[in-house]
């Protein structure tokens, strides 16, 4: 049994060279955005000791989401995906480098920084509907459900090592060194990108390149009349937008709740990171995505986290971080593979994009929320919130899913019977 479990967890990886390859050099690559990311709060708290400024960070580093998914995803799929994400990747690398040169030479100004993750972010978001696309064009369709869990286990595996890293980095050579290996490890992914072989990627149904408006429209016009995806969008967008704001909490849990250093504090990201690994590894294992694994995924989600509102030790705010990583992954594995496979290919950029937006483009003001509650009733109130909310949503895409998939079944009939 454990010889089938390997051999389905690692699938993708063992039968295709160009997803190897990817896989390696993202796993250096978001190790470095990891550190990254930790070392941002980490000066922002610095600079202000406020959780409204931290929070006022996510909102800036996620703002490009909402301006630019729509548009991004039009792009996605309009040009090569491959060659479109060697040039953001190599565009955050210049900004990784900037952020070290800021840092290393001196105290930087609090807008300095700012206006950096706004460009970190917006080269983020036209990076992501290209990976996501990339991937399908990889490992092909019956594979897709094991490479996304595996991009989640190498997404989330680099949360357990960039910020366990990043805090002992911090504390012994300060946050410039985080930013400066940052920089350095995007060449890990530019050379995997750069070693692909074209002739082994699965070729692509697209049609003639859509137009800006004309390709917004078609894609959120899909996404409408598709019950299934158009729920998992709206779940993605409650509980992404409530939930997922652990780059706002953890920093002012470690300095606020808990009064602990940079080590402390990388150590509860990794604690996140390595329960969203092992969650990712479990989902690997599965041949398909599935609707009710989504669900259990999103309700032990909103449950750990009203599990954090009164907590205020380490060791039991760790152990309840790692079992929200787990279920955190359940449900973003299954909802993005669920949307991945129920889109055409010729519109797959676009539906991607409409998911990264439901996923981080309301992440700006869940960011400012989070903070605005850690400040007024601290991490306990945050957290409750949240937990109820996510909970809530997650009541109601239980209850509404028989009947969304029930329309769906009846137009796929009423589609077929037209046909014949």
């Amino acid at each position: 049994m454990t010889r089938l479990l390997n051999a389905r967890t690692f699938a993708s990886l063992r039968r295709h060279r160009n997803y190897r390859l990817y896989f390696l050099g993202q796993v250096i690559s978001l190790s470095g955005t990891w550190m990254q990311n930790i070392a941002l709060a980490w000066v922002v708290v610095g600079l202000t000791h406020s959780p409204v400024a931290v929070g006022l960070l996510a909102f800036l580093r996620f703002a490009p989401f909402t301006v630019f998914s729509l548009p991004a995803g039009v792009l996605a799929d309009r040009f090569d995906n491959r060659r479109t994400m060697m040039a953001m990747q190599a565009v955050s690398m210049v900004i990784s480098a900037v952020l070290a040169a800021l840092v290393l030479l001196g105290r930087p100004a609090l807008w300095e920084i700012y206006v950096l993750a706004v460009l970190a972010g917006t080269a983020a978001v036209f990076d992501a509907p290209n990976r996501h696309a990339l991937t399908f064009q990889m490992v092909g369709r019956d594979e897709l459900p094991n490479a996304v869990a595996l991009n989640a286990s190498l997404f989330n595996g680099s949360r357990v090592i960039g910020p366990a890293i990043g805090g002992v980095v911090i504390a012994a050579a300060g946050v410039g060194a985080c930013f400066a290996v940052n920089a350095l490890s995007f060449l890990a992914v530019l050379t995997a990108l750069a070693l692909m072989r074209k002739r082994e990627l699965f070729p692509l149904e697209r049609r003639e390149a859509p137009r800006l408006v004309q390709g917004v429209r078609h894609g959120l016009g899909y996404v409408w009349r598709t019950p299934s995806i158009r729920l998992v969008l709206l779940m993605t967008m409650v509980v992404s937008t409530v939930g997922f704001n652990f780059h706002v909490l953890v920093p002012v849990v470690a300095s606020k709740t808990l009064h602990v250093g940079a080590e402390v504090f990388g150590a509860l990201g990794a604690a996140f990171g390595l329960g969203a690994l092992a969650g990712a590894l479990l989902a690997a294992t599965f041949a398909r995505a599935s609707w009710k694994a989504l669900v259990l995924g999103s309700a032990g989600f909103s449950v750990t986290l009203l599990a954090l509102a009164p907590e205020t030790t380490v060791w039991p705010i760790a152990l309840l971080l790692f079992l929200t990583g787990v279920f955190f992954t359940t449900w973003t594995a299954n909802s993005q593979s669920i949307v991945q496979l129920t889109a055409p290919d010729h519109l797959r950029g676009r539906v991607l994009s409409i998911y990264l937006f439901a996923f981080g483009g309301f992440a700006p003001l869940g960011g400012l929320l989070a903070g605005w509650l850690s400040d007024v009733g601290g991490t306990q109130l945050a957290f409750f919130v949240a937990g109820i909310t996510c909970l809530a949503m997650t009541a109601y895409a239980f209850l509404a899913w028989p009947r969304q998939a029930s329309e769906e079944r009846a137009e796929e009939l009423d589609t077929q019977r037209v046909a014949a």
